[in-house]
């Protein structure tokens, strides 16, 4: 249906933009910063689409029933947060907008992205029955880049305070 595949496609895009700044430290790409917000706008697209899909096509715009799923289902719950959460970082994803929040509050309303990820892949876990390798997948990668992160941000530190720590 065209909710799974704008779900997948959405996630699939959250997932990319998250590993621009670690393909670009492990293996040199600074080119790959010119496109993260391209990127990240199209995650946003194609979550604006899985929830469009949603309100117009499974719920023919009926807003009870919205508010009534988003209440008691979970899946539905988390993923509507991640959307709402998207928002605000599409809005702001243009230079006049670092320019007017400064660079640093633009910076952590933009770390927001993490959380959107997490729920995202959540969302997806939760929401499927049978077979969940596409979840799982989507969640070991997520693991694996925000686990890169943390090593990037400790070995930093690390740098920063001139010691060396040998990783096992």
């Amino acid at each position: 249906s065209g909710a799974v595949h704008t779900g997948y496609w959405a996630l699939t895009f959250l997932l990319i933009t998250l590993a621009v700044t670690p393909l670009r430290r492990l293996l040199g790409w600074s080119w790959l910063m010119r496109l993260r917000r391209m990127l990240g706008l199209f995650a946003f697209f194609y979550a604006a689409l899985h929830f469009s899909t949603y309100l117009v096509l499974d719920q023919f715009f009926d807003w009870d029933a919205i508010g009534k799923d988003i209440v008691k289902r979970p899946y539905i719950t988390i993923g509507f947060s991640a959307f709402v959460l998207l928002i605000p970082l599409a809005m702001t994803s243009n230079d006049a907008m670092i320019r007017r929040l400064g660079g640093k509050r633009w910076k952590l309303l933009h770390s927001v992205i993490y959380l959107c990820a997490i729920a995202g892949v959540v969302h997806f876990y939760w929401l499927v029955k049978k077979d969940l390798t596409n979840p799982i997948i989507f969640a070991a990668s997520l693991s694996l880049l925000l686990g890169m992160r943390f090593l990037f941000r400790f070995l930093n530190a690390d740098k920063r305070k001139g010691t060396r720590h040998v990783v096992i």
